[in-house]
């Protein structure tokens, strides 16, 4: 630094400091002016397009990796059973379609992330411009400043010339999508035959939901209210609450000369009735009987169901009759079903029949 340089530097500053205060005073005494950009180093792409068709295969191979990972997410989901549990050093035992999930859905993400940075960095141009700042209403010559940057920066970028980058980017975006897809699966069963059916069908025993013994005729007592379950349908079973919230029975006996409806009596034995534990209304699990009306209650919003005259609502907001299973006895002496529900339990249809 010449002395003409130094000489409004004081002299116990450190050596940085002093420096910067040469640099100010080089700018007449303005810390704000612009001191200028340093020359530009260029990349070994940007001088050697065999080290440029490296990144480029380098940036492909990320975006492949992402499509092989979502493609793995979408295999982990149909192939792993739920209830399957690994032990992962240093996590512990943990689901095993979990960690798989998790696992190829972050490489997915990771992959199109690194592919992007890398593509930045190594590729697209790193050359330092400056510019004035300008109002925020844009001049037309301002726009088309900006439109023309944009064309140019496009240009630079390669996006148009390096179609392996360019293809094998869509094809990790378009595929990365899927996984959503995929997931809706778990929001409910498919519409169709799931909604109009329950574990219900001809031959299965009815189970007491609480004993988890198979039922007899002399187990139900005239006034008693019993819940009762499909046979097989088991409470650490995956499916078990999906089921049995479309399955639950409550059933009944009545004396046979207090049965209104007679396709009732047909559908029952012995006086013995079987009826959809779920409300036609929101799908509430009735609980409550009344032993001198044959009704039942609906604890959430007290729809009334008359179970002598085919479930029918008798009282409050529910629209539809309860369904009944047509049960009988099998050889052996247990009450069984004779088939599924004939319509779809609870709230499942604004149409039946």
């Amino acid at each position: 630094m010449s002395e003409t340089e130094n000489k409004d530097v004081p002299e116990n500053l450190p050596g940085a400091q002093a420096s910067a205060h040469g640099d100010v005073a080089k700018r007449g005494g303005n810390p704000f002016a612009d001191p200028g950009l340093p020359p530009h180093e260029h990349r070994i792409q940007d001088i050697d397009e065999r080290a440029a068709r490296r990144s480029e295969r380098t940036v492909a191979l990320f975006f492949t990796l992402s499509m092989l990972a979502t493609v793995a997410f979408i295999a982990s989901y149909v192939a792993l059973p739920v209830d399957k549990i690994v032990y992962i050093w240093p996590i512990g035992h943990v689901s095993a379609l979990n960690f798989a999930l998790g696992t190829t859905l972050g490489v997915a993400l990771f992959m199109i992330g690194a592919g992007a940075v890398h593509w930045a960095r190594t590729l697209m141009s790193d050359v330092e411009t400056a510019d004035d700042r300008h109002p925020i209403e844009a001049a037309p010559e301002v726009r088309a400043k900006v439109i023309a940057d944009f064309k140019q920066g496009a240009e630079e970028s390669g996006f148009g010339r390096r179609k392996l980058i360019r293809n094998t980017m869509f094809g990790a975006l378009a595929l990365l999508p899927l996984s959503s897809v995929v997931l809706l699966r778990d929001l409910g069963p498919l519409p169709g035959t799931m909604l109009r059916h329950t574990a219900w069908s001809k031959g299965k025993l009815l189970v007491n939901q609480n004993t988890n013994q198979p039922l007899r005729p002399e187990d139900v007592i005239v006034g008693s209210l019993t819940f009762a379950k499909p046979e097989g349908l088991e409470e650490h079973d995956h499916d078990f609450q999906k089921e049995i919230a479309k399955a639950a029975l409550m059933i009944v006996r009545l004396q046979p000369e207090n049965i209104k409806d007679k396709r009732e009596l047909d559908w029952s034995h012995q006086g013995i009735v079987a009826f959809s534990k779920i409300c036609t209304h929101v799908g509430c699990p009735i609980s409550l009987y009344e032993q001198q009306t044959h009704h039942v209650l609906c604890p959430c919003h007290q729809s009334t169901f008359d179970l002598a005259d085919g479930g029918r609502v008798i009282f409050g907001p529910a629209g539809h009759a309860l369904p009944q299973l047509r049960i009988g006895v099998n050889k052996d002496g247990y009450l069984e079903a004779l088939g599924d529900f004939e319509e779809p339990v609870g709230p499942a249809f604004w149409e039946r029949g």
